[in-house]
């Protein structure tokens, strides 16, 4: 059970709903499941293909105390005021959710069925007892007497059934008892799908009109409540088997792709006017700056020992590295490095089909182990930097690529699966699952960081174009549109914005429990994202040489990263959507959040950085050094 309130989904089982005889048993599930809290148990539903059913009793269960003042609410009331919403699976089809009223029918194809709803007029909960399963299949063509489900929908109804318990009925069923009996009580007002006198070749499946007509009453979320179900089984020759997930991934076109063409028009003009924008200060400036550097100088210009100005002073100090720990940035680059091979491995994947969501946990999962055979990517990159850099720590370095990232995320993921724990949520992993995480940290990661950093040590140190100066050069005055801050403002708002529009179907995806499956536009857009970071960090570093200003290591590591805090501060504004209202809520979605920020920080950093490291040696290469 999810909820966009809580976002901590719960054990079905942990509501005083009907049990299948035996106990529920528990699926086989993959490291993706279990980190996402999925937990697939049986239930206790009989189906039975293509057979009909109406108002198929299930069990009667205590659902526990009445609502009143000064009392507490049983845990069935405090769940439908929590908003948390059941989901189902036959034949690992999701179900989709049919709402009814006077006028409408609506079907939604996530997040979901309601277990129940608050009244406007009362303002008390009642529960939904009763669910029509409506089932489509097709026939093999193939085979004989095979057949195949290609949709599940479910409707959920609140009736008060007044019964009385059939004689083999235990009278004092608690919380957790259930019969298992097909017939479990006798129905003093049955409607007309539960009325036995009615064959079942004249009966009609339970509708609107029949559970809400004559004003009967809906069932209050409390006492001994009886559960039942219909079954109906429809045959559809035109969905093909393959087909079937269409609908769900497309949210039945809730989004129209003319959404996402029009997310990824508004980031190729950012990109085309930042391009034009670049070519024509960078293209003729360097041109300018070329040919004035390049040139020999005149007789009347010796004679007048015209002094050099411009980024070509600084050819001396250029290549220094950071006057603020080399290391540091070493590590951090190593790890945007790591997180960006991944993000582009898991995108291309999942763009060509092979992470479909029918296999549940195949995207989670891919993403960490591809993060973790990555990291011979993050050895490799931090210790050729830190050896450019002329570090002697090389171990230190290595160790800190090693455990420093990964090392904060399991710090997380370690509090956050506390809090989950406390809150009886089934986003607390098992033990094994935690020794599983920790085994792929040091015994597959680890190893590999130590192995890309040994050939990044062998490597020699990265060229550069110029030498550089034993004694700093000193840096002028800045203009104040140059200080750091604004240049990070600046820096971070135009890749945010050609990505934005994307981040909220994201945003949805993750904490609404909506499907993301247009995984192709999403390459687009993520290409378009580091383009753009690189582009102008390319060119604020091209600034700062132009004010004699030679740190720039940093400083393109932070202008380019600045893209994350514009989606950290995006996620307050998305944070309004959910309705949240408990710590706990607060903690998970601001710290996964504040995560996810700060891998994004340290991936676009690492383009940044790259990119004006390409930048300056090209420039430089290209002019005359005396």
């Amino acid at each position: 059970m999810t909820s966009s309130q809580t976002l901590l989904p719960l054990d079905y089982y942990r509501l005083p709903y009907c049990q299948p005889e035996g106990g529920p048993k528990m699926d086989n599930e993959n490291l993706g499941e279990f980190l996402a809290g999925d937990r697939i148990e049986s239930s206790p539903y009989r189906l039975r293909m293509k057979e009909d059913m109406y108002c198929e009793q299930l069990c009667i269960t205590n659902l526990g105390r009445g609502e009143a003042k000064g009392v507490s609410p049983n845990k069935m009331v405090r769940a439908i005021r929590k908003n948390y919403h059941n989901n189902w699976i036959v034949d690992n089809l999701s179900s989709a959710t049919k709402v009814e009223d006077e006028t409408t029918v609506t079907t939604r194809y996530w997040q979901g069925f309601p277990i129940g709803f608050i009244a406007s007029d009362t303002m008390k909960a009642y529960v939904h007892n009763h669910v029509n399963i409506e089932i489509q299949y097709h026939a093999v063509e193939t085979e004989t007497d095979k057949f195949r489900i290609v949709r599940f929908v479910v409707e959920p109804f609140s009736i008060k059934h007044d019964f009385a318990p059939a004689e083999d009925d235990d009278d004092d069923a608690t919380d957790t008892d259930s019969v298992t009996n097909f017939k479990v009580a006798e129905i003093e007002n049955p409607i007309a799908s539960c009325n036995p006198l009615i064959k079942d070749d004249r009966k009609e499946h339970t509708n609107y009109d029949m559970v809400y007509g004559r004003g009967r009453d809906p069932q209050l979320a409390s006492g001994k409540v009886l559960f039942t179900y219909d079954v109906k089984w429809t045959e559809n020759k035109e969905l093909h088997w393959a087909s079937r997930w269409d609908v769900y991934l497309s949210m039945d076109n809730a989004i129209p792709d003319k959404v996402h063409w029009l997310s990824i028009a508004n980031s190729l003009v950012i990109v085309f006017v930042l391009t034009a924008m670049i070519a024509a200060i960078l293209v003729r400036n360097l041109r300018r700056d070329f040919h004035r550097y390049n040139r020999l100088a005149t007789d009347e210009e010796k004679a007048e020992d015209l002094e050099e100005f411009g980024w070509k002073l600084v050819h001396a100090d250029v290549f220094r590295p950071p006057s603020f720990s080399p290391l540091l940035l070493s590590v951090a680059c190593g790890s945007g490095a790591q997180i960006l091979c991944m993000a582009i491995a898991t995108l291309l994947f999942s763009a060509m089909g092979f992470l479909s969501p029918a296999n549940r946990g195949a995207l989670l999962m891919a993403q960490l182990l591809l993060y973790v055979m990555m990291g011979c990517v993050s050895g490799y990159i931090s210790a050729r930097l830190y050896k450019t850099f002329k570090g002697k720590s090389w171990q230190k370095a290595t160790v800190f690529t090693a455990l420093g990232f990964p090392g904060i995320c399991f710090t997380l993921f370690c509090l956050m699966n506390v809090m989950a724990l406390t809150q009886q949520s089934s986003d607390a992993v098992p033990f094994t699952t935690m020794v599983i995480l920790i085994l792929l940290w040091f015994g597959i990661s680890t190893p590999l960081v130590f192995f890309g950093a040994y050939f990044g040590f062998k490597q020699e140190a990265i060229e550069f174009p110029v030498n550089t100066s034993s004694i700093p050069r000193q840096i002028p005055d800045q203009p104040w549109f140059m200080h750091p801050v604004l240049t990070m403002l600046i820096g971070g708002v135009l890749p945010f914005g050609a990505c934005f529009v994307e981040l909220y179907f994201i945003l949805g995806s993750v904490w609404m429990d909506q499907y993301y499956y247009v995984f192709g536009f999403l390459l687009l857009v993520f290409i378009v994202l580091v383009v753009t970071c690189a582009e102008i960090t390319v060119l604020f570093c091209y600034f700062h040489l132009c004010g004699e200003n030679y740190h720039w290591w940093w400083r393109t590591f932070c202008t380019s990263g600045s893209t994350a805090i514009y989606v950290f501060f995006y996620s307050f504004i998305y944070f309004k959507q959910l309705e949240a209202n408990s710590f706990s809520t607060y903690m998970l979605y601001f710290g996964y959040m504040a995560l996810a920020s700060l891998a994004l920080f340290l991936m676009m950093g690492f383009v940044g950085v790259y990119s004006c490291l390409w930048f300056n040696k090209t420039i430089f290469g290209s002019i005359k050094i005396d």
